[in-house]
């Protein structure tokens, strides 16, 4: 593929996105569950080493800076992830066969997030070649997205200098998710005693869990966000070490999905629950927190002229590991993601990659 020095025309164009459709379905070919993306972050370092000067490796994520990278500039980041969850069971295709039909390109992480993915990687190509940049431009494609692990974005960025906003390619239909919510995980325990069921002995955890469950239920925090709505508890699951029918539990452990606005931090979201719960709390990590970007942010009005409207994320994605500003935004439906015969129209694929041209030059 040949890329030009200045803005590329219409038929370049055409060809970066007849090249990312080709890229997303040798991605999707390849299993890149998280923690096993090597195979993928082989084909995309050997995509972008073909088209373009010193790609680099970190573990599973590869990332490169524009040709024309200058140390004197601000740069920006886009970036999205090539990991996948595991295939959901109900699938009734292969999912790592990329197939085509009727306008869609079904296949495991066609949606989440290869199409994103893609197109960002088309619009890095787009720009790449360009002297004249205000900001140096930095694409990064990482590991460990879908279980937020340690050794994704969180692990790279140290290696990749100051960055002074992104975009994370997330399916958004290309509207702005402008926030996101945060996400705290919570192992709880509530501890009884045991005894023999038959004799009303012991004192039940079970019991203890439920009610601890019932007010995680019915509770509301008062402050709502107009972005990201209320906090919301779900509990998602239950358990209990005891197998006998007769026995009495001395322990009930159960598990909560909190998602918090960016009205709470996590520690008062915590201190509340621990106050009107018996049961043991422990928040797995406080890393996932809730973030934003301003709406007057150059990229946020950039897509705004664009007709693009902005809206606050309930899902939660490496946007919350950025100590800097991002806008998270990308072809697909977020209603796909994770479910069977995972699909993405061709179409958001091609008006994904130009949409994300036309938002970048009215910054770069």
């Amino acid at each position: 593929m040949q890329v030009q020095t200045s803005f590329m025309n219409e038929a370049s164009i055409h060809s970066l996105q007849g090249d990312a459709i080709d890229l997303l379905k040798k991605l999707i070919a390849v299993p890149s569950l998280s923690k096993e993306e090597d195979k993928t972050a082989l084909i995309l370092f050997n995509f972008l080493s073909e088209r373009t000067p010193a790609v680099q490796q970190y573990l599973n994520n590869v990332w490169v800076m524009n040709k024309y990278f200058d140390p004197s500039k601000p740069s920006m980041l886009l970036n999205s992830h090539h990991d996948t969850v595991k295939p959901n069971k109900a699938y009734t295709v292969d999912p790592f066969t990329a197939i085509e039909k009727d306008g869609k390109l079904f296949g495991l992480g066609s949606n989440d997030a290869g199409g994103s993915l893609v197109s960002l990687i088309a619009a890095f190509l787009y720009f790449n070649e360009r002297k004249d940049l205000t900001y140096n431009i930095i694409l990064a494609a990482t590991a460990e997205e879908e279980i937020s692990g340690p050794n994704g974005i969180e692990a790279l960025l140290p290696r990749l200098g100051k960055i002074e906003f992104g975009v994370v390619g997330e399916p958004t239909q290309m509207q702005m998710a402008v926030a996101e919510r945060g996400l705290l995980v919570l192992d709880c325990t509530a501890h009884g005693k045991a005894g023999h069921a038959a004799r009303g002995e012991g004192d039940n955890a079970l019991y203890k869990a439920m009610k601890d469950i019932d007010w995680l239920q019915t509770y509301k925090f008062e402050k709502i966000s107009d972005l990201l709505g209320p906090v919301k508890l779900t509990v998602t699951s239950i358990l209990t070490e005891n197998r006998a029918h007769n026995v009495v539990p001395s322990d009930c452990s159960f598990v909560v999905d909190a998602r918090i606005n960016e009205l709470y931090t996590f520690e008062e979201v915590l201190e509340t629950i621990k106050q009107n719960v018996q049961s043991e709390v422990k928040p797995r990590s406080l890393r996932m927190r809730s973030s934003g970007i301003p709406l007057d942010h150059p990229l946020v009005m950039a897509g705004a002229a664009l007709g693009r409207k902005h809206y606050g994320s309930p899902t939660t994605s490496d946007k919350a590991l950025m100590p800097f500003p991002t806008l998270k935004i990308g072809p697909g439906d977020s209603a796909r993601s994770h479910t069977a015969d995972e699909y993405i129209y061709i179409d958001e694929i091609k008006e994904g990659i130009q949409l994300y041209i036309d938002l970048l030059k009215q910054i770069l």
